[in-house]
């Protein structure tokens, strides 16, 4: 399939195509479509613009993402389309967290030169928040602790524009749908404790001051959030050949580069 130019984004274009195999009839209701990998063959597209649309069809109520058993039609009638959303809030989820690894890298990269005692002891202060709602053992439980976290590092630039775009980036996700969705397919809380793992070295980095590491350590844990919702995804295979938003290489880029 060639994505063409238009207003649409491209999973949102591939999600049209899949409505029309529904609703005229190539997959009735009841019937198990094929699986991501076939379809993203059959289309010439990469598995996550796939994942994508097939997220956009669940949330309209057209198919079922049942884990480990496949993708269902459940209904061949679609939902009215939705009113129009904020500026970039129909963004794919792995289209936004490209953009939060090279907003946030950076950040954590001036944030290292820029921090200062009281920074340390806010960042500090997340992490053990962050500590806490995980000892809830709750799936559902808020996630402050990681937002203070980030939060805290931007404010340690001590650059109010840096501090608004993390704080817009941060609200696009919350209010994002398909970020939502995706989340829905969580059902355990051992992702975020590797995310705490990650949180703590990057906190390491900070204290000494050392910025390429403070750089590499975020970007490492946001590379980490992205193939753990990877993971999660997908109901076919849990490993994944290939991206729609590939990650910029970051470690094989020499120091004076960045």
């Amino acid at each position: 399939m060639k994505i063409h130019a238009s207003p649409q984004r491209p999973y949102q274009e591939v999600g049209e195509l899949l409505r029309k195999m529904i609703t005229q009839k190539e997959y009735a209701v009841g019937e198990r479509l094929p699986p991501e990998r076939e379809i993203a063959g059959m289309l010439n597209v990469t598995r996550t613009l796939v994942r994508e649309a097939l997220i956009m069809l669940e949330l309209e109520g057209l198919i079922e993402v049942r884990r480990g058993a496949g993708i269902y039609v459940i209904n061949d009638n679609p939902s009215p389309p939705a009113p129009a959303q904020p500026a970039c809030n129909d963004a794919g989820p792995f289209e936004m967290l490209q953009a939060r690894q090279l907003l946030e890298s950076n950040i954590a990269e001036f944030a290292a030169l820029q921090a200062t005692r009281e920074d340390i002891v806010k960042m500090r202060q997340a992490l053990e928040l962050e500590e806490k709602e995980l000892a809830s053992g709750a799936v559902n439980s808020s996630e402050n602790g990681d937002r203070n976290f980030h939060l805290a590092i931007a404010e340690a630039t001590h650059n109010s524009m840096l501090v608004e775009l993390f704080k817009q980036s941060w609200q696009w996700r919350e209010d994002n749908v398909m970020w939502s969705q995706l989340h829905r397919h969580l059902i355990n809380t051992s992702y975020r404790k590797q995310w705490l793992d990650d949180h703590k070295k990057i906190l390491a980095t900070l204290i000494k001051k050392d910025a390429r590491a403070a750089k590499m350590a975020m970007w490492q844990h946001l590379e980490n959030v992205k193939q753990r919702l990877l993971e999660f995804s997908d109901v076919d295979d849990i490993y994944f050949d290939g991206y729609l938003f590939d990650s910029w290489p970051l470690n094989s880029t020499s120091s004076q580069d960045i």
